[in-house]
């Protein structure tokens, strides 16, 4: 039978002859022409490394964190006369939590509730004042979760600051997601299932901050 061919460079990573020393080739493919062979495929080529504790490429250990690919030999795809002797890479793609449009803005440059309070002088300011510098919507939203975080309270139609500084806990939150990050995901997938979560996850969802949407996630 016609022996596969694999790709021996990957953009990026150091020289075969560097390779070498760093990673057992011929294991790898004993291991994956054996998984091949018992199973008829590979749905996904992680799982798999995984389970093999196949080595990864020093470019891989580097900057392989958010993506975590495998470093297993990938099949050179056929010419139009050859048959594809193995399946052929493909994407693999699944749900992921990501920022809306909206979000971006907070992780970029602050929750609304944090600009309210900067916004508020030690004497206080007016609701309509207020209102009228962030507008009706903006100021509604940014007033709950000020208040909700007790950094702010009303006495008498005025708007008055409860602390000197305060931390953007939202915005790091929200930058933690839009890095893709795995704690933040299986949270937002317990609270997707009813679990208990922290609070300010639950925020991120009852603020409809983030969305799911399909990424992907590597190959196979």
């Amino acid at each position: 039978p016609q022996t596969p061919v694999f790709a021996t460079s990957i953009p990026g990573t150091p020289s075969p002859s560097a390779m070498a020393a760093t990673q057992p080739s011929a294991d790898v493919e004993g291991a994956l022409l054996a998984h091949l062979n018992a199973n008829g495929e590979i749905p996904d080529s992680r799982a798999l490394a995984s389970y093999q504790e196949t080595p990864r490429l020093p470019h891989h250990r580097e900057h392989g964190t958010a993506w975590r690919r495998p470093c297993l030999p990938r099949v050179v795809p056929p010419r139009p006369d050859e048959p594809c002797l193995l399946s052929c890479p493909q994407d693999i793609t699944r749900e992921a939590w990501v920022l809306t449009d909206e979000a971006k803005g907070y992780a970029a440059g602050g929750s609304r509730e944090v600009h309210l309070v900067a916004a508020i002088p030690p004497e206080g300011a007016s609701r309509a004042a207020l209102k009228e510098e962030f507008g009706d919507v903006v100021f509604d939203i940014a007033r709950k979760a000020a208040a909700k975080n007790k950094w702010i309270r009303f006495e008498r139609g005025i708007v008055l600051r409860t602390v000197e500084d305060t931390t953007d806990e939202m915005q790091e939150l929200l930058k933690r997601v839009e890095n893709g990050e795995d704690e933040v995901q299986e949270q937002l997938k317990r609270l997707e299932k009813g679990k208990v979560v922290p609070d300010l996850i639950k925020e991120l969802k009852r603020r409809k901050l983030v969305t799911k949407e399909e990424k992907l996630f590597g190959i196979h």
